[in-house]
């Protein structure tokens, strides 16, 4: 079993070769190009490898996750607030180590 964990947008994800996953929005990248990412640390049949690994990427799409609504409100004192929010995210497909 091979897999890298690699950081992205201040998140970890453990990856694996032909993986697709949404992470953090990669912003001034369009769809369809490549980025690097970075290697934490690589588990390759038993061996533990740390850092100085590059993890190439294609870039799938940019996207929308769903909204959240924070409500915030103080009994008896006429205050109430709703807001929406939807994070941005970017699809990504792993090609190699």
């Amino acid at each position: 079993m091979v897999y890298t964990v690699v950081k992205v947008g201040g998140k970890q994800f453990a990856v694996e070769p032909g993986q697709v996953l949404k992470v953090p929005s990669i912003s001034g990248k369009k769809e369809g190009e490549q980025v690097e990412l970075e290697a934490i640390l690589s588990f390759d049949d038993g061996k533990l490898q740390l850092g100085s690994k590059v993890v190439k990427a294609t870039i799938i799409g940019h996207g929308k996750g769903e909204k959240i609504i924070v409500f915030k409100k103080k009994r008896r004192k006429q205050y109430k607030r709703k807001k929406g929010h939807r994070q941005g995210y970017t699809e990504i497909k792993i090609e190699d180590f």
